[in-house]
């Protein structure tokens, strides 16, 4: 059975309309006729509709002459121009360090709360602008960052923090109703809608070539209209505010032409060796075509950095695979070559597609094949195979009407219905700023537990699909705590330990401080509160709180010797744990014993000794098979003015005078005072003194290690006997 539709659509630009009647037989489209009428006046920039009665009125002319071949004519399929829509990027940054693993979920709801700050940017560049007057196309994910380095995935991971990079695409409302306003007063209504970029992509880029990554840019006459795909999905659109008529301005500067016969000389140079062109001074000419496209080319590699930098940009700062090239300006001479060679692509890569890339399309005879037919083909066979529609459905039981650019989600009616990212959370608890020994810090709340999506009464995630008449309600989570800490929970390592000095017990505990004032650690910490804590550990500490600090100081000794000061050497006190010496600084551990070691007075012979003076001499000798130590007094002592003994005790600042009483060595008498041996009471006649079995006098010098003797001469007559 054939059935054959004919479609009506419009494809209204910035600088004409287009009006196409297209018949679909079983499938195949044939194009049965096409009329182009230019705007009289610029009605139309960027896309935007800015006279709604002029256009109106060129769509009424084309209206009515297509009704003089075809017949009445009540309903139309247009195309919100790609230079309309606005893409902007959006971050959002989350603190995940008291939360738990990540879901996908809070990556869902992560991701729309970065495509909100994106559609933010774009409100706060247009004050006037309000929420509801832009419509989200769709968003690509950039990077996903964890504490700040860029991660594959996000999903199971653990962190301080973590954040999402979008680039999201809005088409204003004001777009749609404009168009929807002009055609109503050309008496038309809209049957169907679709988008510029989409339309031509539809009929150049067959689903199964969506997986590659390819640009298509439509070429017009004041914007060039850019669509990214990847992955089977328009990934990005994009506009750059330069086109063909950049070129059509270099002809007309450089030759004094009149715009619209600059934009007829533009038309002829890919056809013909010359162009005959007429200035504004009535003067005709033939010019060489290269000679003119040498004129233009500087133009022509301005419009293709421009497309190329713009293509790099939307494609995640990469080239693409291929460029396909529509539009009346794709015909502009050496711009598939300016396009590769800034995009580092072979020359193969870039190329202008026409109506022969068309496979399911024939033209009626009498109209031209061109690339800017490419677009209003596009438009109504994208309208007839996938038409743009508006659903209703309710949120929080109020109704939200969306504007089906692609299969809508939970979070695209949370978007329309002006939910906040921030409502699909509880509300954090207060922080509390605190300055802890002269550092700030932040205490964070606790996080609001997660809200709760219900579609339809089944709960529910910000990616569940949704279609028309659907309830969608969202409960608030809970809000999280206020910070509520106390000393204790700030710090890892505040233990009290005890420790033994002098044989008694010290206990050193943390000291706090709060605001001046001493608390325990145990206390509640409010906010901006000034804290300080001292752990006490050292030596220094626990002397302290026995209030023995005065042993730390160092004694220094003065006497006066002979008249002369003298400081002794130091007399500090020591401190040792099991028999090493420790410094003041060292840090006591649990159960550690000091011994106090306290220096003592000297006396009057240490401080001699000190100053080097000679006190006593000593010598050990053997008399009558005795070992016999004498000593011999050198110097006689005064002590602030009194005749004293060596082992006396002596004070800081006293007054000494040291003597010399005897420069003598010592003798053979001298062992008489060392020892109690008495001669006996009935000799056997005359003693004799024996050193080393020699005679020696009462007063000769002996000397250490000398063998002394005391015999009888009868003694020795036996001896001789």
């Amino acid at each position: 059975m054939v059935l054959t539709t004919s479609l009506f659509a419009l494809d209204i630009g910035t600088r004409s309309v287009v009006g196409i009647i297209l018949n679909e037989t079983n499938g195949m489209y044939h194009v049965e006729d096409l009329i182009t009428i230019e705007h009289k006046e610029r009605s139309m920039i960027d896309g935007q509709i800015h006279n709604v009665l002029s256009v109106a009125n060129v769509i009424s002319e084309i209206k009515n002459i297509l009704e003089e071949k075809h017949g009445p004519l009540k309903r139309v399929s247009v195309a919100a121009a790609g230079r309309a829509l606005k893409t902007v990027e959006g971050s959002m940054l989350i603190d995940i360090s008291e939360g738990s693993l990540i879901s996908t979920e809070d990556i869902n709801r992560l991701e729309l709360a970065a495509v909100q700050k994106a559609q933010q940017q774009l409100l706060s560049s247009n004050p006037a602008g309000k929420e509801d007057h832009y419509y989200c196309v769709g968003y690509s994910v950039l990077h996903h960052w964890l504490d700040g380095e860029v991660i594959g995935s996000l999903i199971d991971q653990t962190g301080r923090s973590a954040s999402v990079k979008v680039i999201a695409t809005f088409l204003p409302q004001v777009v749609v109703e404009s168009l929807l306003a002009a055609l109503k007063r050309a008496g038309l209504e809209m049957e169907a809608l679709t988008l510029e970029p989409i339309a031509a992509i539809n009929v150049l880029i067959p689903t199964s070539m969506r997986k590659l990554n390819v640009a298509l840019v439509d070429i017009g006459a004041g914007t060039s209209d850019i669509a990214i795909t990847a992955d089977s999905t328009v990934i990005a659109y994009g506009m750059v505010p330069i086109a063909g008529d950049e070129i059509t301005e270099a002809l007309s500067n450089h030759y004094l032409l009149d715009f619209p016969l600059a934009e007829i000389a533009k038309r002829t140079l890919s056809n013909n060796a010359e162009v005959t062109i007429t200035d504004i001074l009535g003067f005709e000419q033939i010019i060489p075509t290269v000679e003119v496209i040498n004129v233009i080319k500087p133009s022509i590699e301005r419009l293709g950095k421009s497309i190329s930098d713009e293509i790099i940009k939307l494609n995640n700062s990469k080239p693409p695979q291929a460029v396909m090239m529509v539009g009346g300006g794709s015909l502009t001479p050496l711009i598939t070559k300016v396009i590769s060679k800034y995009l580092e692509l072979p020359e193969t890569r870039v190329g202008t597609r026409g109506l022969e890339a068309l496979s399911e399309v024939t033209i009626a005879e009498d109209i031209g094949s061109s690339p800017d037919l490419v677009t209003p083909i596009g438009i109504a066979i994208a309208a007839r195979r996938a038409p743009i529609h508006y659903m209703s459905v309710m949120v929080n039981n109020k109704s939200i009407r969306l504007f089906e650019l692609k299969e809508m989600t939970v979070g695209d009616a949370l978007l329309s219905a002006n939910i906040k990212a921030r409502q699909l959370y509880g509300k954090p608890g207060l922080g509390m700023t605190v300055t802890i020994n002269s550092s700030d810090i932040i205490i964070p709340g606790e996080h609001g537990t997660p809200s709760t999506i219900l579609l339809n009464g089944t709960p529910a995630s910000t990616k569940d699909l949704i279609s028309s008449g659907d309830a969608i309600d969202l409960l608030l989570g809970e809000n999280g705590k206020d910070a509520s800490v106390t000393v204790s929970d700030l710090f890892d390592d505040l233990t009290t330990i005890e420790v033994t000095i002098d044989n008694a017990k010290v206990r050193l505990k943390p000291v706090v401080y709060i605001n001046d004032k001493p608390q325990d650690l145990e206390t509640l910490i409010q906010d901006r509160d000034k804290i300080t804590v001292f752990q006490p550990r050292t030596l220094i500490d626990a002397l302290k709180i026995i209030q023995k600090s005065h042993l730390l100081n160092t004694n220094n000794f003065t006497v006066k010797v002979n008249g002369k000061s003298v400081l002794l050497k130091n007399r500090s006190t020591q401190f040792s744990i099991q028999g090493t010496i420790i410094s003041h600084s060292h840090l006591l551990k649990d159960g550690d014993v000091v011994i106090i070691d306290k220096p003592s007075i000297p006396t009057i012979e240490e401080v001699a000794i000190e100053t080097g003076k000679r006190v006593v001499e000593t010598i050990t000798v053997t008399f009558n098979n005795i070992s016999l130590s004498i000593k011999k007094n050198k110097l006689a002592f005064t002590l602030n003015g009194q005749t004293v003994s060596g082992d006396t005790f002596v004070n800081n600042n006293d007054r000494l005078e040291f003597t010399t009483i005897n420069d003598m060595p010592i003798v053979f008498g001298d062992v008489f005072l060392h020892t109690d041996y008495t001669l006996p009471e009935n000799p056997n006649g005359n003693y004799h003194l024996l050193r080393n079995g020699s005679s020696i006098g009462f007063n000769d010098e002996i000397f250490g290690g000398d063998i002394l003797e005391i015999t009888f001469q009868n003694d020795i007559k036996n001896l001789t006997d």
